[in-house]
C-alpha cells in the first residue's frame, strides 16, 4: 500500500528569499503579545486572589484575541498553499514542534474566546448569550488557570518553533523560547496598560501599578536570555563566532542595538520614572515595537549569518 506524506512548505508564499520571512516575523510578534497579554492579566488576578472582570482582563482578553487570530491569517498566507492550511489541524506529528503548537493554538483559541464572552457578558450586545455565558460562568477559576498555562505555551512555542532551525546558531539555542516568553510577557504588559485605559482604568491604580513594577524584573529576564544568547556564540564553534557578528554589523544590528534594546528596553525603562501621560504612552508603545524588533532580528539575522 503506497502512502502519500503531507507536506506543508512553508518557503514560499510570501516568502522571499528565507526560509522564514517577515509574516512569520509578524506571527510571532502578535502570537507573544496574546500568550503574554493573556497571561500576565490572569496571572495579576490569582495574584490577588480574584477572577474579576476589570479593565486589565478586558484589555487583555480583548488584545488577545485579537492578535492571535491576525497572527494565524499571516500563518496562513505563508503557506504555499494556503487553502489546504485545515491539512495541519488533521495531520499530527507527535515529534514535530509545528504539530505541537497547533494542538496548543486549537485550544487555546476557542477557550480564549470563551474567556472574553466571559469578561464582557455585561455588554448590551451580548445580552441574548446570558443564559450561556451564566452556565460558563461556573467554569470560571477553571478556565482561567486553563488558558493561562496555554497562553505561556503559546508564548514558548513560539521560540521552539524557529529554534529548530539547526542551521543557525543564532536561533538553535535553548535559551529561545525563554527569551520569547519573557519578550511577550513584556510587550503583553505593555499592550495591557496601553488599552486598559480604553475600559476605564486608571494609570495609577493598584493593577496599573503592579504591572508598571513587573516591567522591570520582565525586562531584566529578557537582556540575561539576550546575553546567555551571545556568549553561547561567543564561546561556541566558529560557525557560532561567525554567527555572533550579526550583533556587530551590518543592518540588523542596528535593528538590534537601536530597536530591541534602546527602543524596547532603555526607552520604556526611562520612561517609567516620569508621571505624564505622553510619557505613559510612548513607553508603553516602545516596548512593543522593542518586541517586534527583537523577532525580526532573531528571525532574519538568525537565517542570514547560518546562511553566510
Amino acid at each position: 500500500m503506497q502512502t502519500t506524506d503531507i507536506v506543508i512548505d512553508f518557503t514560499t508564499g510570501l516568502s522571499g528569499s528565507v526560509a522564514w520571512p517577515w509574516p512569520i516575523a509578524v506571527y510571532l510578534f502578535l502570537a507573544g503579545i496574546s500568550g503574554g497579554a493573556v497571561a500576565l492579566a490572569i496571572i495579576i488576578n490569582l495574584y490577588k486572589g480574584t477572577h474579576a472582570d476589570n479593565p486589565q482582563m478586558k484589555a487583555a482578553t480583548m488584545v488577545g484575541l485579537v492578535t492571535i487570530l491576525l497572527g494565524m491569517v499571516c500563518l496562513v498566507l505563508d503557506l504555499t498553499d494556503p487553502f489546504n492550511f485545515w491539512r495541519i489541524l488533521i495531520f499530527y506529528n507527535p515529534t514535530s514542534v509545528m504539530s505541537i503548537g497547533v494542538a496548543a493554538l486549537l485550544f487555546y483559541i476557542p477557550l480564549l474566546f470563551v474567556l472574553t464572552l466571559l469578561v464582557f457578558r455585561d455588554l448590551p450586545i451580548l445580552k441574548f448569550l446570558k443564559p450561556l455565558t451564566d452556565f460558563l460562568a461556573h467554569f470560571r477559576v477553571v478556565l482561567d488557570w486553563v488558558v493561562m498555562i496555554l497562553a505561556v505555551v503559546i508564548c514558548a512555542y513560539t521560540g521552539f518553533l524557529i529554534s529548530a532551525l539547526i542551521r543557525f546558531p543564532l536561533i538553535n539555542t535553548a535559551v529561545l523560547p525563554a527569551l520569547f516568553v519573557a519578550s511577550g510577557f513584556s510587550a503583553g504588559c505593555a499592550a495591557i496598560r496601553l488599552f486598559a485605559i480604553c475600559f476605564g482604568a486608571e494609570r495609577e491604580d493598584s493593577s496599573m501599578h503592579i504591572l508598571h513594577v513587573a516591567e522591570y524584573p520582565i525586562i531584566l529576564v529578557e537582556a540575561m536570555c539576550i546575553f546567555m544568547i551571545a556568549v553561547s556564540l561567543i564561546t561556541g564553534t566558529e560557525v557560532a563566532k561567525i554567527a555572533f557578528s550579526a550583533f556587530t554589523t551590518g543592518v540588523w544590528a542596528w535593528v538590534f542595538w537601536l530597536g530591541a534594546i534602546f527602543v524596547g528596553m532603555i526607552v520604556p525603562i526611562t520612561l517609567s520614572f516620569f508621571r505624564s501621560a505622553a510619557c505613559f504612552y510612548l513607553s508603553c508603545i516602545s516596548a512593543i515595537a522593542g518586541m517586534m524588533c527583537l523577532r525580526l532580528f532573531i528571525l532574519y539575522a538568525g537565517q542570514l549569518n547560518g546562511l553566510n
